[in-house]
């Protein structure tokens, strides 16, 4: 009789990543995303005590994608990535709560 194997997984909303990770997710040096964070671009402004303690979210993940994508794609400032980001996620959420009121 095969052995039953559980696997217990977290799901990624909750799944902490380490300065390390979302550099290497996004293929950026870790000097980016500090310098991220640090101008507010990055965890929405948080204050952070150290480095080593930085702990970024799935969302924090996909955002950072984002900003890598248009600054390199389109030479963008990170202020201006950083805006077409927001608008973009104001849009997909405008679009969720027409959907849900029946409207689109």
């Amino acid at each position: 009789m095969p052995m039953e194997i559980i696997v217990e997984g977290v799901p990624l909303e909750r799944q902490a990543l380490t300065l390390e990770e979302l550099a290497r997710a996004c293929e950026v040096e870790p000097e980016w995303v500090v310098h991220h964070v640090q101008s507010g671009i990055l965890l929405g402004g948080t204050h952070v005590a150290s480095v080593e303690s930085l702990q970024f979210t799935s969302v924090d993940l996909g955002r950072a994608r984002r900003l890598v994508q248009l600054e390199r794609d389109f030479d963008a400032d990170e202020d201006l990535a950083a805006l077409v980001v927001d608008l973009c996620d104001e849009v997909r959420r405008l679009k969720s709560r027409l959907r849900a009121a029946g409207l689109a």
